[in-house]
Formats: structure tokens, C-alpha cells, sequence
């Protein structure tokens, strides 16, 4: 039987590494900056109209630019230094946080402004993302890197956590207010942005002769769809996302609708569920690098549909507390393990590339966000809520022999991949 000792040291193995150890601090600053957005921006722009459509719209904007720019920002991962990414897309996204900051405080704000803001955001995050876990891959060695992105996705929950709680407390006091709130947001990226200071900048691998940047996001995408074990977690991760996440956009008119509850309590479920997420992935990080990790994801799919119908039927706060404490559990492990087996899998060459397509997902649901916003005008968020959890039971229970059947078997290759020196021309 595993020990405390040992289990916490195989939880937190990478933090070993000094480099990626500070990238770590810098991905938990970040995190909680960005969750406290979520959570800032929806109330906002609920406030401006008090309609769900209007909410999702603000969603869509951020969606729509990680839609078209995701694949190009994974290219530019494995093609550019990773550092220079992250610093650029870290202050842009502060600066946003700035601006929309200040017109909330001249009383300028408008749904406009917040797509605008989102939108913008979406861009730096196409960047961001595929850099921040191509850069995991170039810091950590090859045995910790499943562990490593596992831990990234600890911090994001840590994220999870504190952001909807933070962002809470902040919009409740009178003399900070959404103001005061962005500008702290603002100030936490340019925190997380000075971390990187210290690290070294990852190697730049030169395109080649005839190889420019479009090229690169087709053999990104060739070599996931020749690669089954890839394309079976990138599959399954996209449709689970567009099928059940949408739901965050309807989330505060559910509170005060179907609940009869404030926004305050609309944070405290968001951070609820932040608190099953960051428990799930502190579990599964030790298992990041084992064979069962496939299975597990799989559970974590069909649990996530399930509790998410739950949270629709739930008849009180206390009960959608609970649902969503299991919506954050059963999620925070199948994203967790999902990124970790993903990197785990991938070759290095490719890592920005293949983290770009999973970035779609969390673009599709952005998108997908504003026409449940206009359907749960129509029938209700409890009914959209029901949908989308028996959505996702069904995505799940059609996808998941294909990923076990995969996994199963020995790696193999069915498309024809370029190799790394015809790619870098070397």
C-alpha cells in the first residue's frame, strides 16, 4: 500500500524541476485571473440586460477567435520561442482587463465592449495555450511530462477555486466593485507574465524551405488524424466540451430562475464545482503515466453528463451545491488525464500543434454558448441543463469503445506523417 509521503511525491513529481516549478506559480496566477473573468464578465453583462442571449454573446466572442486563430497559434508553439508567446499574450490579455476596467468605471461598459474584450482575449488565449503546454514539454523530461500537464491542470482548478470565490467577494464590496475587480485581474497577469523572467527561452525550430505556417497546421492535423490513440482523445474531448461546457453560460440565469438566488450564489456553485475539479486532478496526477488513465477519462466523461443532469433537476441550492461539487469532480478528472495521456502520446515536435486542436474545444463551446443562451430563453435553463447532461451520456457511450479498442492495442501510425527533419528542412 502507497504511503502519504510517496503518494504526495508522485502527485507533485515535476514540481522537482525549478523551471517548470515556476511556471507552475506564474500558471496559478494566470488561472485564477482568467476564472475570476468568467465569473466578473457574466455578471456584468447579465446586469447590462438581464438576458442569457446577451451573456452568451460576450461568451461568443471569445469562442469565435479561438475557433479560427487556435490552430495557427498552435503552429507558431512549435515553430517560435514559447516565453516570447507567453509574455506577449499575458500583457495583451492584462491590458484588456485594464481597458474594460475603466469603462466600468465611467459607467461606458456595454455588451459591445465585453464581446470586443472577449474576443481579444480568445486571440492570446490561441496563443497561450498550445505555448504554455509545449513549454511543460521543453522544461519537464520525458518521464514527468504526463505528470507535468496533469499538474497544469491542478493549477487550473486551483484557478477554479479561488477565481469564482475571489471574484465574488470583490463584486460584493461596494467601493470595489466590477471596477475594482479588473483591475486586479489586470494586475495578477502582469504577475504571472514577470515569472517568466527567470526561465530560459525553449529552442525555435525554422519551418523549412516550403513549409509556412498553414502547411504546419496541416500536418498538425494530419498527424493526429493518422495517429489513432490521438485521435481518439481529441475526438472525445471536443465532443464532450461542445456537448456539456456551454452550459457555464446559462448558469446565473439558473441561479436567480429556477433557484431563486443571488449572484453570490452563483459564485459560490462555480466555486464549488472549482473545489471537486482540484481535488479530481490532484488524485488522478499521480496516474497521469499509467494505463489506466484511458479508462478513467471515460468514467470521468459519463460521470460529468450524468451530474450535469442532476444539477438541472436539482430543487434547491443545497442540492445543486452537491451536483455540482460531482459536475467538478467527474470534469476536472477527464480534463486532467485527457491532457496529460494527449501530451503523453504526442511526439515533441508536435505538442503546440496537437494542444491547439483541444484548445478548439473550449473555442466550440464559446461558440456554442450563444445559441443555448437564445434556446434556454425559449425553454428554460432547467431543460437545457437536462439536454445537454443526456448529451453528453450519449457522446460518451458512442465514443467510448473506439478510445478503449485503441488504446488496447500497440501505437501505431495509419496516415502518412512528415517526419521531423522534412519539416524543419534539416
Amino acid at each position: 500500500m502507497q504511503t502519504p509521503r510517496a503518494w504526495v511525491g508522485g502527485t507533485f513529481e515535476s514540481l522537482r524541476n525549478p523551471g517548470y516549478r515556476t511556471l507552475w506559480i506564474g500558471s496559478i496566477l494566470a488561472f485564477v485571473s482568467f476564472f475570476m473573468s468568467t465569473i466578473a464578465q457574466n455578471v456584468v453583462a447579465f446586469d447590462l440586460t438581464g438576458k442569457n442571449r446577451d451573456v452568451g454573446a460576450v461568451v461568443f466572442g471569445q469562442g469565435l477567435a479561438m475557433v479560427v486563430l487556435a490552430p495557427f497559434g498552435g503552429a507558431l508553439a512549435d515553430r517560435v520561442s514559447k516565453r516570447g508567446l507567453l509574455v506577449i499574450s499575458q500583457s495583451v490579455i492584462a491590458a484588456v482587463f485594464l481597458v474594460l476596467g475603466i469603462l466600468i468605471g465611467a459607467d461606458a461598459i456595454s455588451i459591445l465592449a465585453l464581446s470586443l474584450g472577449s474576443f481579444v482575449i480568445g486571440t492570446m488565449f490561441s496563443l497561450l495555450g498550445p505555448a504554455r503546454q509545449a513549454y511543460v514539454g521543453f522544461l519537464v523530461e520525458p518521464e514527468r511530462r504526463g505528470n507535468a500537464v496533469a499538474l497544469q491542470q491542478v493549477a487550473l482548478n486551483t484557478g477554479r477555486v479561488a477565481g469564482p470565490f475571489l471574484a465574488g467577494a470583490l463584486l460584493a464590496v461596494s467601493f470595489i466593485d466590477a471596477f475594482g475587480t479588473y483591475l486586479i485581474m489586470a494586475g495578477m497577469y502582469l504577475a504571472a507574465m514577470a515569472t517568466l523572467a527567470t526561465l530560459p527561452s525553449a529552442p525555435k525550430r525554422i519551418g523549412g524551405e516550403g513549409i509556412g505556417l498553414l502547411d504546419d497546421v496541416v500536418i498538425g492535423i494530419r498527424y493526429v488524424a493518422g495517429t489513432p490513440r490521438l485521435r481518439a482523445l481529441v475526438v472525445q474531448f471536443v465532443a464532450v466540451m461542445l456537448a456539456g461546457f456551454p452550459f457555464i453560460a446559462i448558469m446565473p440565469a439558473f441561479v436567480e430562475h429556477s433557484l431563486g438566488s443571488s449572484e453570490a450564489v452563483f459564485s459560490v456553485l462555480m466555486g464549488v464545482m472549482a473545489i471537486g475539479g482540484l481535488a479530481a486532478s490532484i488524485l488522478v496526477a499521480p496516474i497521469a503515466d499509467s494505463d489506466r488513465a484511458p479508462h478513467i477519462i471515460i468514467a470521468g466523461c459519463a460521470g460529468f453528463g450524468v451530474s450535469l443532469l442532476a444539477t438541472g433537476l436539482a430543487p434547491s441550492v443545497a442540492v445543486a451545491a452537491i451536483t455540482m461539487f460531482i459536475v467538478g469532480v467527474t470534469s476536472g478528472a477527464f480534463q486532467t488525464l485527457n491532457n496529460a495521456v494527449i501530451v503523453r502520446e504526442a511526439e515533441t515536435t508536435y505538442y503546440g500543434r496537437v494542444m491547439s486542436l483541444t484548445m478548439m474545444a473550449f473555442a466550440g463551446f464559446g461558440l456554442i454558448a450563444l445559441p443555448v443562451g437564445f434556446l434556454a430563453d425559449i425553454v428554460g435553463e432547467r431543460e437545457m441543463l437536462v439536454g445537454m447532461g443526456l448529451l453528453v451520456c450519449g457522446v460518451t457511450f458512442a465514443l467510448s469503445s473506439y478510445t478503449l479498442r485503441v488504446f488496447a492495442e500497440p501505437p501505431t501510425r495509419e496516415a502518412f506523417t512528415p517526419t521531423v527533419s522534412s519539416e524543419t528542412g534539416s
